[in-house]
Formats: C-alpha cells, sequence, structure tokens
C-alpha cells in the first residue's frame, strides 16, 4: 500500500463520489476507480458500495476511514517536523557557556533565538574554554560563548558584541564623582581580577591594556568571578574591572560603577565558536540571530555614564 492509495481513498470517503473526487484529485475517473478496487483488493474488504447518487462506505470502510485520517495526519506531521528541522527551526541546540557574558549578553542572544525558533530545544552547558573546544571538535555541543578567542584550525568564530569596561569603586572612593575613569590612573591602585582558565584570559585583556598605557598593574587579589570581585570592592580590597554584562546585571551595596575613559582599549569581546565544518541549517539560523544582534548593539548608542540597567 502507498500513501497515495490512502489519499485516493480519502478523497472519495469524503466526497461520496468517484467523479467528483477524481475532479478534486485532478486524476481522470477511471484510473481513480482503477485504484480504489486495487485497495480494495490488496485489503481483501469492500470499501464502497455503489449507489444511484454515488457510492456509501461499507462498515469496513468507515472503520478505515478513520485510521486512514490518523496515518495521514502522522505523516503530515513528519513532513512538517523534518522541514521544519531542515530549516533550522526543530532540533536541539547544545550551547557552551562560560564567564561573565553569561550575565547578560548570552542571555539575551539565546532568548532571541528561542523566540524565533520556539521548536528548537537549547541546552546549556557550563565549560571553560579548554572544554568547549574539546567538546565542539567532540561534536558534543553545537556552539560556545567566550571573549579574547585566538584563530584556531577547525573553530569559526562570529563575534556577538563587543562590551565596555566599567571600573568598580568603594562608594566613599574619591573618583565617585567622575563620569569616567582614564586607565591611567588606575596606576598604583589595587586591583581585583577575575581570570578566564585558559589562555589568554581577562588577567591578560587587562595586563594588556595597562602595558599599552605604560604601566604594570597592581594586581592585590584574584577571584573566582565577578560577583567575588565587586564583594571584595565593597569591603575595601581595592577596585575592579568588569565587562559590561556583568556591570548591567552585579548589584552590590557600598560600590558604584564608572566606565573607563578610552573606547578602543576599554571593552572586550564576547564571541560564538562553532565548528568550521557544520553548515547544517539549525547552526545558520543560530548564527543568523548571533549577525542580527551584533548589528542591533553596534548601532546602538552606549550611555557614558553608569552601565544600562
Amino acid at each position: 500500500m502507498e500513501l497515495r492509495h490512502l489519499k485516493y481513498f480519502l478523497a472519495v470517503a469524503q466526497d461520496l463520489n468517484i467523479g467528483r473526487a477524481a475532479q478534486r484529485l485532478h486524476i481522470s475517473q477511471p484510473p481513480l476507480t482503477r485504484q480504489i478496487k486495487a485497495l480494495e483488493e490488496e485489503l481483501g474488504v469492500e470499501l464502497f458500495v455503489r449507489t444511484g447518487r454515488g457510492v456509501e462506505l461499507t462498515q469496513a470502510g468507515e472503520m478505515f476511514k478513520e485510521e486512514a485520517s490518523k496515518i495521514r495526519m502522522i505523516v503530515e506531521a513528519a513532513i512538517d517536523r523534518v522541514q521544519r528541522a531542515g530549516a533550522g527551526k526543530l532540533g536541539r541546540l547544545d550551547v557552551g557557556i562560560f564567564g561573565s557574558a553569561i550575565y547578560d549578553t548570552i542571555p539575551r542572544v539565546l532568548e532571541r533565538f528561542r523566540q524565533r525558533h520556539p521548536g528548537v530545544n537549547v541546552v546549556l552547558h557550563s565549560m571553560d574554554k579548554t572544554e568547549q573546544i574539546e567538546a565542539l571538535l567532540q561534536r558534543r555541543i553545537n556552539v560556545a560563548f567566550n571573549r579574547l578567542f585566538p584563530p584556531r584550525p577547525g573553530i569559526g568564530r562570529e563575534l556577538v558584541a563587543i562590551e565596555r569596561l566599567f571600573v568598580v569603586l568603594p562608594a566613599t572612593h574619591e573618583w565617585v564623582g567622575r563620569e569616567v575613569i582614564p586607565i591611567s590612573a588606575l596606576q598604583g591602585q589595587p586591583l581585583v581580577l577575575f581570570p578566564n582558565v585558559g589562555s589568554p584570559n581577562f588577567v591578560d585583556h587587562v595586563l594588556d591594556v595597562c602595558k599599552k598605557h605604560g604601566f604594570e598593574p597592581l594586581i592585590a587579589q584574584q577571584v573566582g568571578d565577578a560577583v567575588s570581585g565587586v564583594a571584595l570592592v565593597a569591603r575595601g580590597f581595592g577596585l575592579t574591572l568588569i565587562p559590561e554584562s556583568a556591570a548591567k546585571a552585579v548589584r552590590v551595596l557600598d560600590t558604584v560603577f564608572k566606565p573607563l575613559a578610552e573606547a578602543e582599549d576599554a571593552a572586550i569581546d564576547v564571541c560564538c565558536l562553532y565548528r568550521a565544518s557544520d553548515e547544517s541549517p539549525l547552526l545558520q539560523a543560530f548564527l543568523d540571530v548571533v549577525r542580527n544582534y551584533r548589528r542591533e548593539m553596534l548601532n546602538a548608542v552606549p550611555e557614558s555614564g553608569s552601565p544600562p540597567g
């Protein structure tokens, strides 16, 4: 039995007239009659009886109509799912996440993707940079988010956002009244920093920025994450630098956030990583969302003062 036999049968069962069903199917009546007869012979039952006005379903025909309708719905649903999967609108997206971008940029991108592709199941995996690369190459994840990722064979890289850097001050600090903080002002100031695992990392970036401005930073403490760094600032352990994602999300009493003044140096990237050989529609759909997000962020005019909420 072929699917077209079900299609022909259901058309006749709906119209109860072979001639009208043939017109709707855009075939002539004799071939349709032969197809129905062949179906009856295959099933070994009579599905229709002829009447003066057309045909009527037998008891077996009524039962087959119900079952055939179910089969047709299942097939149509399967076709729809396959087509949606082929268009990147269905499936599972495994995402490696790490770092302070999880406070703002990453959730924004993922939210937009889920709004555009609600049929895709997004699964998050917390991984450092080394683990992300291994998982990508082993096809355990589809994409990953990280910062300061150097070119690497086999790994594609798509810029998501350029985030400003903010200085976190104790609320009693003499710089609280300033609108921005020059990088050079950080010379001699005790800094609380949080390195990412793997190199280059956030501490490496801060060291490079300071060296460009002619001084070595004074690193007083290294902690595990931005929240811990801001908490130590509130208790007087020094100052800390955090990316914009963290500045938008982290709120600790007795601290003040001020942007660094030099825009070119006072920024850090967020990138989406993926297998360069991956040509799947699902990945392309995700990268489209990433590119649209980047364009919107680059066209937005940042405020010069406190981080946007």
